[in-house]
């Protein structure tokens, strides 16, 4: 597993010696890109919301048809490659990792360096729910103090300098977030 890079991993939950929970966190530990989908036989759902919570992309329930997995696949290869891309275009907002730079209508929006990260991480998802707890784990220290009403705060300046935008919307999902919308 460690001596080689893959594009995607498929598995189940249900393993020994080291189930599909521990194996999932050990590989978000490494790599929090990758896409992970879990195929199980459970269908309860405390393993589905502890394989989300861990970092999972997706989750299908066994029996599975494989014209549906096949689908699922292209779609977080196609998603992974939007995160693993060094330059993002939606709609009027153009994002670029190297130069760190941003621009609406090739007019440049200043950023700091963590609204320019939880923006891109937000475009690189679009219409994906990005919970509060999950940005702070991402984009802050552990030992910060703040509050992952931080978060919000971080957000409302977003949406002021990304006012001019248009096409792409930064969305309060209540009790859980933010997701971005294009169009």
């Amino acid at each position: 597993m460690y001596e080689a890079q893959f594009d995607i991993i498929i598995t189940d939950i249900m393993m020994a010696p080291v189930d599909g929970f521990e194996f999932a966190d050990a590989i978000r530990s490494s790599d929090a890109n990758i896409p992970i989908i879990f195929v199980s036989a459970r269908d309860d759902y405390s393993a589905k919301a502890r394989g989300f919570q861990i970092g999972i992309d997706d989750f299908m329930v066994k029996p599975i048809s494989l014209p549906e997995l096949e689908l699922r696949i292209n779609a977080l290869l196609r998603r992974a490659q939007i995160v693993t891309s060094r330059h993002l275009e939606a709609g009027s907002l153009s994002m670029d990792i190297d130069e760190h730079s941003a621009s609406v209508n090739k007019v440049d929006i200043p950023l700091t360096k963590r609204e320019f990260d939880i923006l891109f991480k937000l475009v690189s998802y679009p219409k994906k729910t990005f919970t509060r707890t999950q940005l702070m784990q991402e984009f802050w220290d552990a030992d910060t103090t703040a509050s992952t009403r931080t978060v919000d705060v971080y957000v409302t300046r977003l949406r002021e300098k990304l006012s001019s935008c248009h096409d792409v919307q930064i969305q309060t999902v209540h009790g859980l977030g933010y997701k971005v919308v294009i169009g």
